[in-house]
């Protein structure tokens, strides 16, 4: 089991940036890890995912070039580098972990455990 802490968020201005950490407990390099946002009223959505090794990254049409998902398995955390930030990208964001590997998944129902999630506000 593992237990997921992200933080990094806050206020930003639209094209701004901010990094959002995750934090694990126990055996990180086991979980694919992935980012999901949910906005007010809205379904969570994929944003990002990386594979337990780090080789292959995935990231969603809507943040492509201007996100980027990382880890660091020495450090158990994952981190997510959003850049020029739009309105739209106003959202709590949350890390999930999938264990065990297998693909790499982008749909939420497939991640095994969740953090508490971290407010994203961008201002136009």
């Amino acid at each position: 089991q593992v237990q997921l802490v992200e933080s990094g968020g806050g206020l930003v201005q639209a094209g701004g940036s901010l990094r959002l950490s995750c934090a694990a407990s126990g055996t990180f390099g086991i979980y694919h890890m992935g980012w999901f946002r949910q906005a007010p009223g809205k379904e969570r959505e994929f944003v990002a995912a990386i594979s337990l090794s780090g080789d292959s990254t995935y990231h969603a049409d809507s943040v492509k070039g201007r996100f980027t998902i990382s880890r660091d398995n020495a450090k158990n955390t994952a981190t997510l580098q959003m850049n020029s930030l739009k309105p739209e990208d106003t959202a709590v964001y949350y890390c999930a972990a999938r264990f065990p590997a297998g693909a790499v998944p982008t749909t939420s129902r497939l991640y095994n455990y969740w953090g508490q999630g971290t407010q994203v506000t961008v201002s136009s």
